[in-house]
């Protein structure tokens, strides 16, 4: 029988639950500070930039929402009643969209932070066969944050696409909730990507080759982000737990292209000379 080479073995390409990824999370102070410090900071900056948002958006329709209609005849009484509905309507989405928009300018400020957080639950999971990168720099924090602002991009272009979409019976919901779910994997993966100095094209490509896995990692993501006004605070919480989730299953895939995974049969993990 031949002799197998003397190799370490590399991490498992099994699926990774999400329930081992919280344990990880908890079970490693630097992982569980840094994703408590994420989510404070995720918070604040996102309720900062709602308050912002909404105080410009008031500003530029003071003069409609304080110029009540005449209701002496029944003509004004129906313009009247229109401009309660119209208010109470402008109230509700713009405080949407104002939420959306802080999130957006929150997840991009923070993509450093996340990036960070990213490499080090990659680190502990890969061990010795974790590929450094080039370290802290001002440059790759710069990187890090344009990167962050083409997906932010990215996602609006998806929003567009399902509000469009979502007119079609049926068939427009459920294309909705994928569109959602492939784009709240693109948020995660990014950051183990990004290190690779992945382009957003070669992203978009990795999620149409395994999307089986990119479908069970976004899905939870996905339906948390549908719920109005709560799922900022939601994805707030969960996004630090999430970014390890999806690094550890990424880290997995793309850990098993330079060792593969194979059967007892005479194969093993690690590269081959």
């Amino acid at each position: 029988m031949e002799k197998q080479p003397n190799v370490t073995p590399a991490p498992s390409t099994d699926w990774i639950p999400l329930s081992r990824s919280f344990i990880l999370m908890l079970s490693r102070k630097q992982l569980f500070g840094w994703s408590l410090a994420l989510f404070l900071i995720t918070i604040l900056l996102t309720w900062i930039g709602y308050l912002l948002t909404v105080d410009f958006m008031d500003s530029l329709t003071a003069s409609f929402m304080t110029t009540t209609p005449v209701t002496e005849s029944i003509w004004g009484w129906i313009k009247h009643q229109g401009w309660r509905a119209g208010s109470w309507l402008f109230v509700i989405v713009s405080r949407i969209v104002a939420f959306y928009f802080a999130f957006l300018i929150a997840y991009t400020l923070t993509t450093p932070g996340y990036a960070f957080l990213s490499k080090a639950a990659e680190k502990l999971h890969a061990g010795e066969h974790f590929a450094a990168d080039a370290g802290f720099t001002v440059a790759g924090v710069i990187r890090d944050i344009l990167e962050g602002m083409k997906i932010a991009l990215f996602g609006i272009g998806v929003t567009i696409a399902a509000i469009l979409v979502n007119f079609i019976p049926g068939v427009g919901q459920v294309a909705v909730v994928l569109l959602y779910t492939f784009y709240s994997t693109l948020l995660f993966i990014d950051y183990p990507a990004s290190r690779r100095r992945w382009s957003l094209r070669r992203k978009i490509d990795w999620l149409r080759t395994h999307n089986g896995i990119a479908l069970r990692i976004g899905l939870l993501p996905a339906l948390i982000s549908m719920i109005p006004v709560l799922n900022i605070f939601a994805i707030a919480l969960l996004f630090p737990l999430l970014t390890i989730h999806a690094t550890l299953n990424f880290s997995a895939i793309e850990l098993a292209k330079n060792y593969p995974v194979t059967s007892p049969g005479g194969l093993f993990y690690g590269k081959r000379d």
